[in-house]
Parts: structure tokens; C-alpha cells; sequence
């Protein structure tokens, strides 16, 4: 087991958020020239600081990110990710958003995608996002959004 652990042992706490349109489609973000994975696509969010919860991190990240508001009731736990990252681990909450205000805009100069679930197997994602591309549509399936 020792193996499977980020050589250096830090622990780095991400949550990601799945905006589902009333469409069903689902944003994803590519991330820019000049960060680590460029060029990849993945769900917004951001790391988690640590005076936060996940759901403040969200809330902060959407809005730095796309210029939406959403409320932490509006944020519902989905599943999460764990992956070894050669300088680090990743610890990955993932949340849906069905309601937000406000309209998605790139504020950081990156690319947008709206995408139907069972088609993102057509965009390259960092490692650890990449097993969500089998999972995702299911589990949004499952989860059905309340009248």
C-alpha cells in the first residue's frame, strides 16, 4: 500500500463542482497556458484553503472563476476523487450544481464547453478526473433534482 502514496506525502484538498444546465449538459473548463496540466479539461473549482469548508471553496472558486453566485444548499455532494499525483495526493470532493445566478462568463481567460455527460470522452482530463468519464453520467442519472 506504502507504494501507492505521493512520494512526498502532502495531502492536497480540491473540490470540483458539476454545473448541470437545464439541458442536461455539463460545464467543463480547460485549463490555461502556463498552469500545471495545460491544455486539459476539467470541472471548476479550486483548492480548498484552510479556513474553509469545500462547499466555501466552491462557492468562492465559481465566482472568481464564471462570475456565478450558488448558495452551499445549492451544492450536493456527488462523489469524490483520490489520486497520487507524483508531487502530492489529491483529495477531490465533487458537487452538483443545478441552480446558480448569474451568467457562466471565463474570467481567468480560459476555455468553456457545456457537454453532454456521455460525451466527455472525447476531452483530454487530468489523471484524476479521468475515471469521472465513465462514472459521471450514472451517478447523474441517480441523482435526480427534486421539484
Amino acid at each position: 500500500m506504502a507504494g501507492d502514496d505521493a512520494s512526498s506525502g502532502k495531502l492536497v484538498l480540491v473540490a470540483a463542482c458539476v454545473l448541470v444546465d437545464a439541458a442536461g449538459a455539463v460545464l467543463i473548463t480547460k485549463r490555461p497556458e502556463g498552469k500545471p496540466l495545460a491544455g486539459l479539461w476539467e470541472f471548476p473549482g479550486g483548492k480548498v484553503e484552510s479556513c474553509e469548508t469545500p462547499e466555501q471553496a466552491l462557492i468562492r472558486e465559481l465566482k472568481e472563476e464564471l462570475g456565478v453566485a450558488v448558495s452551499a444548499p445549492g451544492l450536493t455532494p456527488l462523489t469524490f476523487v483520490s489520486h497520487a499525483y507524483p508531487e502530492f495526493h489529491l483529495l477531490m470532493p465533487i458537487y452538483v450544481c443545478r441552480r446558480w445566478q448569474g451568467d457562466v462568463v471565463a474570467k481567468e481567460g480560459q476555455e468553456l464547453a457545456w457537454v453532454r455527460p456521455d460525451a466527455l470522452s472525447a476531452y483530454a482530463m487530468p489523471p484524476a478526473d479521468e475515471p469521472l468519464k465513465e462514472t459521471l453520467p450514472g451517478l447523474l442519472c441517480l441523482l435526480r433534482e427534486e421539484p
